[in-house]
């Protein structure tokens, strides 16, 4: 068997396994041996396809890490996403809104909502501020 299709093997198992474990490792070293197998494709020796290996291995290190340091400097730690992200929203009243039921517009959208002081009765045309989202309800307090 040739040794490029050895690194061609090797460099495909390595990205399967990537796909599987989400890890940066094994995606550096399948790029690596993919590099190598292009190498060994145009004829090197071993011993030069694994100085190309080293290298191109190191070249990815070098590359990707300060990329993978910065995208995680940059995640957004608390920022809230999906309905989680309305809490603390204003919202409009478009039917009375009691400790039971009433509905709100937050953002456009009409939701189901409950006052979040249960003796609260806030009248349509109030402006509210989402305290909570519980399921597809908006617990809602009156702005003052």
């Amino acid at each position: 068997m040739d040794d490029w299709v050895i690194w061609l093997i090797l460099a495909v198992t390595l990205g399967i396994a990537e796909i599987f474990t989400f890890t940066t490792a094994f995606g550096l070293l399948g790029g690596a041996a993919l590099v190598t197998a292009v190498g060994a494709g145009l004829g090197l020796p071993v011993p030069l396809q694994l100085v190309v290996f080293i290298l191109s291995l190191g070249a990815g290190v070098v590359v990707v890490r300060p990329i993978a340091k910065r995208q995680l400097r940059q995640a957004p730690s608390g920022k809230r996403f999906g309905i989680q992200a309305l809490v603390g929203k204003p919202a409009y009243v478009v039917r009375e809104v009691t400790g039971r039921d009433g509905r709100v517009q937050i953002g456009g959208e009409e939701w189901s909502a409950r006052a979040y002081d249960e003796t609260l009765v806030i009248p349509i045309g109030a402006t509210v501020d989402v305290i909570e989202i519980e399921g597809a309800t908006a617990l809602v307090y009156p702005r003052e």
